[in-house]
């Protein structure tokens, strides 16, 4: 693989500015609302912990995939919902508390359950001894990344008003060119590694992408969580945080192996554009509704 430290320099810098253009839409009365209404975050853990690292194993089976390709896509299902999500849902109208909250969740847990599952990956698939100490560190990184800048544009917001209101389009314009930037980055510098094994591996990313995506959506829709929670669900669920996967994949204190950081790197490009996708719909099919209630 080539190297990743421009991707994994410039992805983190990139969403820390992208948070704090979302605390500036953001009150504290929205958290406490997310709370006071805590089935959406049960549901929404249970997809994450449960349901995707199941429906992960079985695509693995399905595509045949060798072990350390098989171990990197167990350790992309262990990952936590990707930062990028909370930007996906606000372009989506979805509830973007929602998602902060779930990713300082899902955070905190995957310091027990990423080593859980990784490790039992690395014991069925492959033979040898390797194992993924508690990974507190990177913990503290999502949460620098998304509560920091996130709580210093709520401040702003508290404080100046007028400033938040007149800054909510262009910051959602400017953010949508900080993601095209982030995809750039990503193709360029895993252009070589996905003509080589998108083949391969390609296909199995891009089927647990849409495999997360629709648990994130329909699950919550079925157990009848309205649609901008449903929204906020489905990306969270649906954007792994491909960044940190590929950081244990190829640290020589963690994994070290390239070939496990594949998955997540195809993953990364694919996911940008499905969720892209995704978002898109969402907002079609849920503004054709209130159009129409509207007109009455």
């Amino acid at each position: 693989m080539q190297d990743n430290s421009a991707l994994i320099i410039f992805l983190p810098l990139a969403l820390g500015i992208i948070m704090l253009g979302l605390g500036l839409s953001l009150t504290i009365q929205d958290f406490r609302n997310v709370l006071q209404k805590p089935k959406a975050v049960v549901v929404a853990l249970i997809c994450q912990t449960l349901i995707l690292p199941l429906a992960c194993l079985g695509l693995v089976y399905v595509f045949k995939l060798e072990p350390a390709l098989a171990v990197g896509m167990m350790l992309l299902a262990a990952s936590p919902g990707g930062t990028s999500a909370n930007l996906y849902s606000h372009l989506a109208d979805g509830d973007v508390a929602l998602n902060i909250t779930l990713t300082a969740i899902n955070s905190a847990l995957s310091i027990l359950t990423l080593p859980l599952i990784v490790n039992w990956s690395l014991a069925h698939f492959m033979s040898g001894d390797q194992a993924i100490p508690l990974q507190f560190a990177k913990v503290v990184q999502v949460f620098v990344i998304v509560l920091g800048p996130v709580l210093i544009g709520m401040w702003l917001r508290s404080r100046f008003p007028a400033f938040a209101a007149r800054m909510a389009q262009p910051v959602k314009i400017l953010s949508m060119l900080f993601l095209f930037a982030v995809v750039a980055v990503a193709l360029v510098q895993e252009w070589d590694t996905a003509l080589i094994w998108a083949p391969i591996v390609g296909m199995a990313a891009l089927a647990f992408n849409l495999v997360s995506l629709a648990v994130g959506y329909c699950v919550p829709r079925a157990a009848g969580i309205d649609q901008r929670q449903a929204t906020a669900i489905g990306m969270e669920i649906g954007i792994h945080n491909g960044t940190l996967a590929i950081a244990i994949a190829l640290s020589p204190l963690l994994l070290n192996n390239a070939t496990m950081a594949v998955p997540a790197a195809i993953y990364g490009v694919i996911a940008f554009i499905t969720a892209a996708i995704f978002g898109y719909w969402l907002k079609r099919t849920h503004a054709a509704p209130v159009a129409q209630k509207a007109s009455r």
